[in-house]
């Protein structure tokens, strides 16, 4: 748990960064880091995504997680807790991007392998080596995203925390049951989502976006999907 706190606060350093100096960065550099780091976020979606031993598993895993994720509605309800995060935070202070910040930046830092591996490894064999680094990685992500998006940033860090902080305790029960192919395409499954998380951050499409958190459910479906599978494989 100790490290998923680590991540948590890096976080809130980073963001605290770029809420400082955010003035002192113009917006056309601001604008380019953004759209580097989308770009990068999107290379790495895709060699996440390609690992995959089971492309149809993926495509299930996502027309199912999404349309769970749809009937469950988390993106609005993700929208909503940003939105009362903001009232109670700027106390009537404008800032149009708090929610825009704090959804974007906390589907980036949970969506993935290394927040998701990271966790297990921390959670089965208390190696905390993964999450530290992706620490550092999102602390150095939240100095510009916080300049350009505001302090709704720093709010993501009570998000990953607990995201990551539940996958460990999960870990920790779970131990060993768990599959090295299941996490294998529980972060294949990841890597479509951060494609997504990255086709939103560039502003690629032309109508709307990609309601991205409405396909977290996604993720989950491999394990299920796997154990039905090993099941028939068995009988059958």
């Amino acid at each position: 748990m100790i490290a998923c706190v680590i991540n948590g606060l890096l976080i809130v350093m980073g963001s605290l960064i770029g809420l400082a100096f955010g003035k002192k960065i113009s917006q056309k550099i601001c604008g380019t880091l953004i759209s580097g780091l989308s770009v990068c976020v999107l290379i790495i979606g895709i060699i996440y995504a390609i690992t995959t031993s089971d492309v149809i598993m993926v495509i299930i895993s996502v027309v199912v997680g999404s349309v769970i994720g749809e009937l469950i509605d988390i993106e609005k309800r993700v929208d909503s807790l940003g939105e009362r995060l903001k009232a109670s935070v700027m106390c009537g202070r404008e800032n149009a991007r708090f929610t825009e910040g704090f959804v974007t930046a906390t589907l980036l830092f949970c969506v993935g392998s290394m927040a998701i591996v990271g966790s297990i490894e921390a959670g089965i064999n208390h190696n905390y080596s993964i999450i530290i680094s992706k620490s550092i990685i999102d602390c150095v992500i939240a100095v510009t995203f916080a300049a350009a998006m505001g302090v709704g940033v720093c709010f993501s860090a009570l998000s990953v925390t607990v995201y990551q902080g539940v996958i460990t305790l999960l870990a920790i029960v779970l131990g060993s049951f768990i599959p090295d192919a299941v996490i294998s395409e529980v972060t294949a499954v990841g890597g479509v989502l951060l494609i997504c998380v990255g086709v939103n951050t560039l502003g690629i499409l032309n109508e709307g976006r990609i309601r991205v958190a409405n396909m977290l459910p996604a993720m989950f479906v491999p394990i299920i999907y796997m154990s039905v599978a090993s099941w028939i494989a068995e009988r059958f």
